[in-house]
């Protein structure tokens, strides 16, 4: 039995902390899904991909199917000399032969434009060597992975806001709870102040001033059920849901302690910072896109096959139908130095977009500085409440027995009492503060496990 009970403790508080890990985490997940702004983000990063399979589909060949059906009236007239060039022939061989064996004919003249024309044909074009379609496709890669990153970079900071939100909760409903607790400790000293009232042990101004304590308590009170319910109002509101939804409630005593040290902190955030990720993803698309403006003085070689019927009706005989294979040849030799321009264009992006790396990269290194002191800060104050917590305790059971044998006076049980109230709040403000700053540390340094959507 003595070693049973243990266990049983043990596994209890194992399944207390965890249920708070499951509820929170499902509602990381609930408001992942729920949230507006995410979704947006969401369908920007889908619309990207897009993109990407547009540029993908470049390097397949276009096969085309296209019917032509012409009525032509009018036009140019193309003059043909028959005459002129065949009548003195055969008149002079006339002559020989005395006879008219060769009639003279007239000049001819016809309709450049044939009077009914029809061309119907499949046609098929293959980009052979096209620089500009790779590096195409490579730039909308990475835009594709920056719009992902940009996504994760929401994503990330709303898990922040989340905890934060759900801390900032908690901290309210365990307050609340102190001053449950507390004003069953002022009704219960009313009643024991009645009864030495009674007895002619004090005064009736003992009794005042423990009605007043109380009615100060109930002050406080409404206070905190103020911040309870805006509190449950701004976490349902990330969830994207009614704001008088009930929360869930589980036990987030439990603390993990920080132990990364500051540079490690550095390096993690360097390497996992969507932010930084973001520019990256945008400096290799403005080095492509630098490739591309110079890929634009190469010529573009492309095969084309043509396979169809031709005539003045539709018939489909072997005189009809037709084959044709080319290879073309595209080469711009000059665009009025509008290459040249682009291309200091794009090595313009490239330096601007380096400039922000760097700047952002400071940026995130004091970010970094500041959660982790914070941090260090939050965890030196807790472990001190705590510990004020315990000795005020302590001190409060020795008065209140004091209090109620009649040794001490009133003025020294309300002042013990503030006091064990005041370090339980502290204690209750300690804890989730923290909880609050590890959330945002675990933001910055960007260590939280994203969920997969």
């Amino acid at each position: 039995m003595r070693i049973l009970l243990p266990l049983v403790l043990l596994i209890s508080s194992f399944l207390q902390v965890n249920g708070q890990d499951t509820t929170l985490i499902h509602y990381i997940h609930l408001g992942l899904e729920n949230n507006l702004a995410l979704k947006q983000k969401t369908i920007n990063y889908r619309k990207s991909l897009e993109a990407l399979n547009q540029a993908r589909a470049h390097f397949l060949p276009v096969i085309s199917f296209n019917a032509r059906y012409s009525v032509a009236r009018g036009g140019r007239i193309i003059e043909f000399p028959a005459g002129d060039m065949l009548n003195p022939v055969y008149n002079t061989l006339n002559a020989m032969l005395g006879q008219d064996l060769f009639p003279n004919i007239e000049n001819q003249s016809f309709n450049f434009l044939r009077p009914h024309e029809q061309e119907t044909k499949l046609e098929l074009v293959q980009p052979i060597f096209n620089p500009q379609i790779a590096y195409n496709y490579k730039i909308k890669k990475e835009l594709s992975a920056g719009s992902k990153a940009d996504m994760n970079t929401y994503k990330r900071q709303l898990v922040a806001d989340i905890k934060t939100a759900y801390y900032s909760y908690l901290k309210t409903v365990q307050l609340d709870r102190l001053v449950q607790e507390t004003r069953k400790l002022l009704i219960e000293n009313i009643r024991v102040n009645n009864s030495l009232f009674k007895n002619d042990k004090v005064t009736i101004d003992v009794v005042y001033r423990s009605e007043a304590e109380l009615s100060r308590l109930e002050q406080n009170q409404a206070k905190v059920t103020k911040n309870r319910k805006l509190a449950a109002a701004y976490f349902n509101f990330l969830l994207n849901r009614p704001f008088k939804t009930p929360v869930l409630i589980e036990d987030a005593s439990e603390i993990e302690l920080m132990s990364t040290p500051i540079a490690q902190a550095v390096d993690s955030a360097l390497q996992n910072r969507e932010e930084l990720q973001i520019l990256n993803h945008y400096h290799d698309a403005a080095l492509y896109n630098l490739k591309l403006q110079k890929s634009g003085m190469l010529p573009g070689l492309f095969a084309a096959v043509d396979y169809g019927i031709q005539g003045t009706k539709f018939s489909f005989t072997k005189d009809d139908d037709f084959f044709l294979g080319s290879l073309v040849l595209r080469w711009d030799l000059f665009k009025g130095l509008e290459n040249r321009s682009k291309i200091r264009q794009s090595q313009i992006e490239i330096d601007q977009i380096r400039v922000k790396q760097e700047e952002l990269t400071g940026q995130i290194r004091l970010e970094v500085n500041n959660a982790w002191y914070d941090l260090e800060m939050a965890d030196k104050t807790l472990q001190a409440v705590l510990k004020e917590k315990e000795s005020v305790g302590k001190a409060f059971r020795v008065v209140q027995k004091k209090y109620v044998q009649g040794i001490s006076s009133l003025i020294e049980f309300m002042d013990a009492r503030n006091t064990m109230t005041t370090a339980s709040a502290n204690y209750i403000i300690a804890v989730f503060d923290y909880k609050i700053k590890k959330a945002a540390y675990e933001r910055i340094i960007g260590t939280y496990l994203l969920p997969v959507m």
